[in-house]
């Protein structure tokens, strides 16, 4: 799907204004995280997102970002239809930043998590 993903509508020629009309809502982030960091891969598992996602909320987001090429989707369950989301190589490309917004988070957001860093990743 990478190369028929939906071309997103900008509303200028800045790469920054591109990714945040892909990126900069409430919820998109968040879906990515528990994608590519907490190992989530069903609706279920992203529904129980901490941060409490809606049902339809998530649905839009999950739709969105398979139609831009972000994440792909595959059955696992036949009767309900039921899928399992992977992230792919584009959303992969994500990582490295959206790793470093948590850094920046841990050091200039008072109240955040403050674990250990998570080792750097292969975003391969």
């Amino acid at each position: 799907m990478n190369d028929m993903a939906k071309k997103p509508q900008l509303r200028s020629e800045c790469p920054l204004a591109g990714a945040l009309d892909i990126l900069g809502d409430k919820w998109t982030l968040l879906v990515l995280r528990d994608l590519l960091f907490f190992g989530a891969e069903t609706f279920k598992q992203l529904e129980q997102s901490p941060e409490g996602i809606s049902t339809n909320t998530l649905s839009n987001r999950l739709q969105r970002l398979e139609e831009l090429g972000i994440i792909a989707k595959k059955p696992y369950q036949e009767n309900p239809v039921r899928y399992k989301y992977m992230v792919t190589k584009k959303g992969k490309d994500l990582g490295p930043m959206m790793q470093a917004a948590v850094t920046w988070g841990q050091k200039h957001v008072p109240g955040t998590f403050q674990g250990k860093k998570p080792p750097p990743r292969n975003w391969d």
